[in-house]
């Protein structure tokens, strides 16, 4: 199952959200800090209501120790990015893969991006729009990463 990693995000209902999502899939979610709340925040945790339990959560202190993480374990790094050199969608999902998201007022770090093995936009019609919500972002990024691996 491929595997979501939020790094420094700042909203607490978009990581709640998120957190969800990744129960309800039982997907993998990775918080690389800083964040911009506490864990314990009510806000993240009404967002995720009950579903905490569920949710397989990997804190990480920092990008060098997320990097010491996903260099034991196998799949490409897919940066998600409005300035993406390829759609979503024409990307071959492996189960392995670790869909990487950036902070929502900044995306993810230069030298995230760099080290990324693609760099994936979500096309947006509407040219006033600047980017989608992150939760929404991340939830038709890791649908689009089942679908594809036919995991349920």
């Amino acid at each position: 199952m491929p595997r979501i990693v939020l790094v420094h995000p700042e909203i607490p209902p978009n990581t709640g959200n998120i957190a969800r999502t990744c129960a309800a899939t039982k997907t993998e979610l990775h918080l690389v800090a800083p964040l911009g709340f506490e864990i314990s925040d009510r806000y993240l945790k009404r967002a995720g209501l009950d579903y905490w339990p569920y949710v397989d959560l990997h804190y990480h202190q920092d990008l060098d120790h997320f990097w010491q993480e996903y260099q034991q374990r196998d799949g490409n790094l897919i940066g998600f990015t409005v300035r993406g050199d390829g759609n979503y969608l024409e990307y071959q999902y492996k189960e392995e893969d670790w869909l990487l998201f950036g902070c929502e007022t900044k995306g993810l770090p230069p030298e995230v991006l760099k080290a990324c093995h693609y760099r994936a936009y979500i096309e947006i019609s509407q040219p006033q729009v600047r980017s989608l919500n992150l939760s929404v972002s991340v939830s038709i990024a890791l649908f689009e990463a089942i679908r594809q691996t036919n995991q349920k």
